[in-house]
């Protein structure tokens, strides 16, 4: 079975967010580096070239296939703040109301401010869904 194509990496995060150029983008991405590590009580990792990670699980599916992810993350794209949580954002156990301006796909939340968006709202977010993968995958 084929690994996964990002992987954790021994990049450091502080250049990472340094190097970006856009100073709203930096100190959003900034302020949520503070926000999931103090969550995740965990140190920041980059995974692949763009992505900084917090924690870690193993996860396998029926099909087979296994590998290891970060419970949450955030990378700073051009269009948007991406955020990474759950697999699955239309989970029961997830609830974005009152958040603010944002966009999700199945498994990413877009903001492109964090000034959009309620931040109390988006750590429950967090929090709600490490604890629903921690549930899955312990």
């Amino acid at each position: 079975m084929k690994a996964n194509k990002t992987q954790k990496t021994s990049e450091n995060v502080e250049w990472f967010l340094s190097s970006i150029s856009e100073e709203q983008k930096r100190l959003d991405c900034l302020k949520l580096l503070d926000i999931m590590q103090d969550i995740t009580q965990a140190p920041p990792a980059m995974w692949g070239t763009s992505i900084v990670g917090f924690g870690e699980y193993h996860y396998r599916y029926k099909t087979g296939r296994e590998g290891d992810w970060f419970l949450t993350g955030f990378a700073p794209r051009k269009q948007a703040l991406t955020l990474y949580l759950m697999c699955d954002l239309s989970h029961d156990g997830l609830n974005f109301d009152g958040l603010g301006k944002y966009k999700k796909s199945k498994g990413c939340l877009y903001i492109k401010r964090l000034s959009d968006i309620d931040l109390a709202v988006l750590k429950r977010i967090i929090k709600d869904s490490i604890k629903i993968i921690q549930q899955k995958y312990s």
